[in-house]
């Protein structure tokens, strides 16, 4: 159990550092695509993107912490 928990916890930390850099490669085409190429969206709709990143971050740490949890239980 101790090991799934830092497993999950290494995923959490790994979807965090991928979730920046998507949504800030994203801002960026975004916002240089409103200058030059004629997108009519803000730069700002790229956090949207974050959304899915979020919920798995946050269902990695709740795994982690319940085994967490379970492999105190049992020692």
């Amino acid at each position: 159990m101790k090991t799934l928990s830092k497993l999950f916890g290494l995923f959490a930390v790994l979807l965090s550092d991928i979730m920046c850099a998507v949504v800030a490669y994203n801002y960026c085409d975004i916002l240089w695509g409103t200058k030059y190429a004629g997108y009519s969206a803000p730069a700002s709709t790229a956090f949207t993107l974050a959304i899915p990143y979020i919920v798995g971050i946050i269902a990695c740490v709740a795994l982690a912490l319940t085994f967490s949890k379970k492999a105190k239980k049992q020692s």
